[in-house]
């Protein structure tokens, strides 16, 4: 059973959409920058005083962009806001490039964009927009500022690997999204965010991600990648919504979903300050001082992936070098 389920989800599309980004690795590593920033994080952490800049940007699916306008406006802020978070930081703004040739779809585009700006309370102050294109397409970029981060650098072998998730929402019905966010009120979302900051500041966490669309394993894969460490997934203790099978939870983006690496010592306290929010958080597996990631389920394991055979995006710690 776990062999098949390990096949499955190698051949997913979102851990091949994952793989494109090689080649954009392999022409970033030799960059000059003027300050020193490492390459294939959530946000770009940019120093500046005492603390960070984060720079991020998101580009919708056409599909999600055509069909459910309104919601990709949303998603848009909605996932550069997560990667802000995960980093450690607060969103300060955001700008937007839209191309369209319906007013209908224009206005529902950014209806749900503005909405999700007012949730999140993260102002719009800018961008670009064409109405008169052959295509729909809609991209954001947000900035943002940390005093402290939680990078994908720095996960350590024995940590420990925790998952915290909301799952007071629904699955959307034709994407693997699950939604915790549009019915949830804005202070409850802003609430539960700051958590990452907090811990940040509180030096309780190593390195994390949010769960993007390439799901638990591809963001799990991330960050081991560019940690250049392994991590044993134990798929029975991974809590899932009742509403879905495991296999769609693994694959799905949750508009609230964060993979963190911590020391043992730090588990219990950052547990309760996500169950003090109602947010589910629990231990799924360690790290690991090798180069795969391990799967185990129901007294069975199997190696998923072997860095030492094939890269995911190609951001390592030694290819960062920071930049």
């Amino acid at each position: 059973m776990l062999a098949e389920l390990v096949s499955r989800l190698q051949r997913s599309l979102s851990i091949q959409h994952k793989q494109d980004i090689q080649a954009i690795a392999k022409n970033m590593g030799s960059q000059w920058t003027k300050e020193q920033i490492y390459l294939g994080d959530d946000c770009a952490a940019i120093p500046d005083g005492d603390g960070f800049l984060l720079l991020a940007a998101e580009g919708m699916l056409p599909s999600l962009v055509e069909t459910d306008p309104w919601f990709a406006g949303w998603c848009a802020v909605m996932v550069n806001v997560s990667d802000i978070y995960a980093m450690g930081g607060y969103p300060i703004a955001v700008v937007d490039t839209i191309w369209s040739h319906s007013s209908e779809l224009f206005q529902a585009l950014v209806a749900g964009m503005q909405a999700a700006a007012q949730a999140y309370q993260v102002p719009i102050v800018g961008g670009h927009t064409n109405g008169r294109s052959d295509y729909h397409a809609l991209s954001v970029a947000i900035l943002g500022r940390a005093k402290k981060l939680i990078t994908s650098f720095d996960a350590l072998p024995n940590d420990v690997l925790l998952i915290a998730a909301d799952f007071r929402g629904q699955c959307h019905p034709d994407y693997p999204f699950w939604n915790a966010a549009t019915h949830t009120s804005p202070e409850q979302l802003r609430q539960t965010l700051a958590i990452l900051p907090q811990l940040a500041e509180a030096g309780l966490c190593n390195a994390g991600k949010d769960i993007s669309n390439a799901g638990i394993i591809g963001t799990l894969l991330m960050l081991i990648e560019t940690s250049g460490c392994g991590a044993i997934l134990d798929l029975d203790r991974l809590p899932c919504p009742p509403e879905m099978t495991l296999e769609r939870w693994l694959n799905s983006f949750p508009s609230y979903g964060f993979l963190l690496s911590v020391r043992p010592e730090f588990v219990n306290e950052i547990q309760s300050r996500f169950h003090q929010q109602d947010l589910v958080c629990e231990a799924i597996g360690t790290f690991q001082n090798t180069s795969e990631l391990t799967l185990q389920y129901r007294g069975e394991s199997s190696l998923f992936w072997d860095f030492n055979q094939q890269a995911l995006t190609g951001f390592t710690r030694q290819h960062s070098q920071k930049a």
